[in-house]
C-alpha cells in the first residue's frame, strides 16, 4: 500500500521541488499536453490539469470530500497501525464541513452561510476599511515596506479576530497554529510536520473551547452568534464546532493573505495594468478575480471518488483521490484566451480557485471584499508602488501558494 502522506517519485517529486513551487506554470502547461487527467502509479492519485475536466469533477455527485473513503488512505487499519500520529491528526481534523459529504456537509455549512450572504458581508466593509487604514497609517510615507508582514498578513487575521470576538494578543498564536496546520493540505507530510500539526490542533482546540465557554449565555450577533447557537442546540457537536472554527480561522486567514500578496505582486510586475486600475476603480472586481486566476492561493484541490467516474477517457475508480492542479486549470488555453497574460478587465472569468459545486469556498465573499478594499486603499495612499527587491515565495509548503516576503518601495510620487 502506498502511503498517501509520504513522498513518492514522479508527481510528488515535482510538487515539492523549490523551483517548481516558485514558478510552476510552464511545467504544468507542458504536462497538460500529456492529458488532462493523469494517474500517479505510486499513490493511485489522479492529477487533473484541464479546466473542463476539473469543473466536471468539482460539481459531480460521484465526487466528494470525505477522505475516509480514500482506499488505503489514512482511515485504513493499516495506516493507523503504521502511522499512529498521522492517524490521530487526520481523525481529529476530519469532523468539519470541508471534509464532509451530504448530509453532514449541508448541516455544518448552514451554520456559516448566513454570515457570508451579500448583505451580511457588505455590512463588514466599514470594519475591514478601518483595519486596513490602521495598517496603512503605520507605514512610512516613502521608503521600502515588506508588504506581507506589514499588510497582507495582519489584515485578514484582524478581520477574523473581530468576527470571532477574539483578543488581539491571540494573533501570534493563531498565526503559529495556522502555519503548522496549513500543511495538512499538502497531503505529503514529514513525521515532524504531522507531530507539529497535531500539537497545534490540540492547543488551538483547547483555547477555542475556553473562548466559547466564556461567551455562552451572552447575546451575540453575526458569525459568533451562529456558532454558539449551533453548539447549544446540538446542530454541531463539540468536535464539529471546534474543528470548523479551526478551519475557518486558518482558511480565512491564509486564503486572503495569499490573495492580497499574490495580487499585489501581479500588479507590480504589470505596471500598465496597475495604472489601468488606478485610473478606473470600476475594474476592481474583475481585477481581483484575475489575480485569483493567475496566481491562485492554493496549488491543489482534493476530491475523493465516491463511485467510478470517467473523465476525459480516464476511469477514476471509487475510493481514488483526485487532485485538481489549479495553476494548470486556471491557465488552460481551451478555456482562457491568452491565459498567461494579466488582464484586470477579463470577463466571464471562470477560475476554480475557490473550488466548485457544493464545496465552493463558503468564505469567498469575505475574501473578495477584503481584497477589493485592500487594493483600493493601497492605490489611494501610495501613488508610487514598485518592487524593491526579489519577492520570496513560501517554499515550506506544497499546497498553499503565497509569498513569504514582498518588498515594495512606496512613495508620494511615481518615479
Amino acid at each position: 500500500m502506498a502511503d498517501p502522506m509520504t513522498a513518492s517519485p514522479g508527481w510528488w517529486t515535482l510538487l515539492s521541488d523549490p523551483a517548481f513551487l516558485a514558478d510552476p506554470y510552464a511545467e504544468l502547461a507542458r504536462r497538460r499536453q500529456a492529458g488532462t487527467v493523469q494517474r500517479d502509479p505510486e499513490t493511485g492519485i489522479h492529477f487533473v490539469l484541464g479546466h473542463r475536466a476539473f469543473t466536471r469533477i468539482a460539481k459531480a455527485p460521484q465526487m466528494g470530500r470525505d477522505t475516509r473513503l480514500w482506499t488505503g488512505g489514512w482511515a485504513s487499519p493499516e495506516y493507523a497501525a503504521a502511522d499512529p500520529v498521522g492517524y490521530d491528526l487526520l481523525s481529529q481534523f476530519q469532523p468539519q464541513m470541508i471534509n464532509s459529504d451530504p448530509p453532514d456537509h449541508g448541516r455544518m455549512r448552514a451554520v456559516y452561510e448566513p454570515a457570508f450572504r451579500p448583505q451580511a458581508v457588505a455590512a463588514l466593509e466599514a470594519m475591514v476599511r478601518a483595519e486596513a487604514e490602521r495598517l496603512i497609517a503605520a507605514m512610512p510615507a516613502a521608503g521600502v515596506v515588506e508588504m506581507i508582514a506589514a499588510f497582507a498578513g495582519p489584515l485578514p487575521l484582524r478581520v477574523l479576530r473581530n468576527l470571532f470576538e477574539m483578543p488581539a494578543e491571540m494573533d501570534a498564536d493563531i498565526a503559529r497554529w495556522s502555519a503548522a496546520l496549513i500543511k495538512v493540505g499538502d497531503i505529503m507530510m514529514t513525521p515532524e510536520q504531522k507531530r507539529g500539526a497535531l500539537d497545534a490542533l490540540t492547543e488551538f482546540k483547547a483555547v477555542l473551547r475556553e473562548h466559547l465557554a466564556a461567551r455562552r449565555g451572552c447575546p451575540h450577533a453575526g458569525m459568533m452568534g451562529s456558532v454558539l447557537a449551533a453548539a447549544e442546540t446540538g446542530t454541531l457537536n463539540e468536535e464539529e464546532t471546534l474543528t470548523n472554527l479551526v478551519s475557518m480561522l486558518i482558511a480565512g486567514h491564509e486564503t486572503t493573505v495569499t490573495l492580497i500578496g499574490n495580487g499585489l505582486l501581479l500588479l507590480l510586475r504589470n505596471p500598465g495594468e496597475m495604472a489601468r486600475l488606478r485610473a478606473d476603480r470600476s475594474l476592481m472586481r474583475t481585477a481581483v478575480e484575475e489575480f485569483m486566476r493567475m496566481e491562485p492561493g492554493g496549488n491543489m484541490i482534493l476530491r475523493i471518488a465516491r463511485e467510478d467516474m470517467e473523465v476525459d477517457g480516464v476511469t477514476i475508480p471509487a475510493g481514488a483521490p483526485v487532485l485538481g492542479l489549479i495553476g494548470a486549470v486556471n491557465r488552460d488555453p481551451e478555456r482562457f484566451a491568452d491565459p498567461d497574460r494579466l488582464d484586470i478587465g477579463r470577463t466571464a472569468n471562470a477560475h476554480l480557485t475557490f473550488g466548485g459545486g457544493i464545496h465552493f469556498c463558503v468564505g469567498a465573499p469575505l475574501a473578495r471584499l477584503e481584497a477589493q478594499v485592500a487594493f483600493d486603499m493601497l492605490l489611494d495612499r501610495f501613488p508610487q508602488l514598485e518592487l524593491a527587491g526579489a519577492p520570496q515565495w513560501r517554499l515550506d509548503r506544497i499546497n498553499a501558494r503565497g509569498l513569504g516576503e514582498l518588498p515594495v518601495r512606496v512613495g508620494a510620487a511615481a518615479s
